[in-house]
């Protein structure tokens, strides 16, 4: 570290406190985790990018401007993530960023969305999240690093039609505020990144849906507004600098968190006339939305019979 001019030394952060070290980013084929792949490689870090598409992690590992590995794994997998946290350490050092970023989310009503649908969701975002920082927390000790899961403001008031996603999305808040506890005593720290809409492929076709229009509809006109995953990463990469416990993305959302107590009446309240007004008969079936989701489900189903086969 330099000496100041009257011969101190300087307490001041680098400028680039991210520069070469190893972040590891799930769900990082496409979405917010492909933007903050680029956003994380740009900031100096070497990135591993985890997810489920590896044509599409091959291409955005091929576009970051710094070191980088790509890891097909499926993060419900126990046993694959643990073979990926090794090789990650082997080829580009210890993590010392982990972002829980992979989800996937299903519209449609409770009573209409398959079991194993409904599963899949809590599966992917909240047992996975669990996993993927069983599997790099070792590395995180050793280096006091950060994990950063990323949430969602239906984890603020639960959306009708989005049961798993809401469920899922709310326990990985819990889970992340629990962990927080139990790792800062060695060095490690837990944030959390509370997304509003984001235009990934996830979000495309939700106004088609009736209730879901209606929600964000009755939303004010700022609440309305579409953030592209850039701007999103932007503000997750900041956080992930200065090691923020709590991310809202847009910033703005800080000033919700007293007010949600509220928020579940506030919803059923926007979306009563159009559960009340859709007919049962005519009330489409449970969808899976984004192509990510819809690759993880199709490769979940492939996987399944070969996984009964081996208990």
């Amino acid at each position: 570290m330099p000496d100041s001019p009257d011969g101190r030394r300087s307490r001041r952060a680098p400028a680039r406190p991210l520069h070469g070290r190893t972040a590891v980013v799930t769900g990082a084929a496409r979405g917010i985790g492909e933007a903050l792949a680029h956003s994380l490689s740009h900031a100096g870090m070497r990135v591993a990018l985890l997810g489920r598409e590896r044509t599409a992690l091959e291409r955005t590992a091929e576009s970051l401007p710094g070191p980088s590995i790509c890891v097909e794994c499926d993060i419900t997998d126990r046993t694959a993530l643990t073979d990926a946290a090794r090789r990650v350490a082997a080829e580009l050092g210890p993590a010392d960023v982990v972002v829980a970023n992979a989800g996937i989310a299903v519209s449609g009503p409770f009573d209409r969305t398959s079991g194993e649908l409904w599963q899949r969701v809590i599966d992917v975002n909240l047992i996975g999240s669990a996993n993927t920082a069983r599997a790099f927390l070792p590395q995180l000790t050793a280096t006091r690093g950060y994990f950063l899961q990323i949430a969602s403001t239906a984890a603020f008031g639960a959306a009708p039609m989005m049961s798993a996603y809401c469920a899922s999305k709310a326990g990985a808040e819990s889970f992340a505020l629990a962990l927080r506890g139990e790792v800062e005593p060695d060095g490690v720290q837990v944030g959390i990144a509370y997304l509003h809409w984001t235009g990934t492929d996830m979000l495309t076709g939700i106004d088609d849906h009736p209730v879901l229009a209606a929600l964000r509809r009755n939303q004010p006109r700022p609440a309305r507004r579409v953030h592209s995953p850039a701007q999103v990463a932007r503000w997750l990469t900041r956080g992930v600098t200065h090691r923020t416990p709590n991310i809202y993305a847009p910033p703005w959302l800080r000033w919700c968190q007293p007010l949600r107590p509220l928020f579940p009446a506030l919803v059923a309240r926007a979306t009563r006339r159009e559960l009340r007004d859709l007919p049962r008969e005519e009330s489409s079936p449970a969808e899976v939305l984004g192509a990510g989701g819809r690759a993880d489900w199709n490769a979940s189903r492939v996987s399944r019979p070969a996984a009964r086969r081996d208990r």
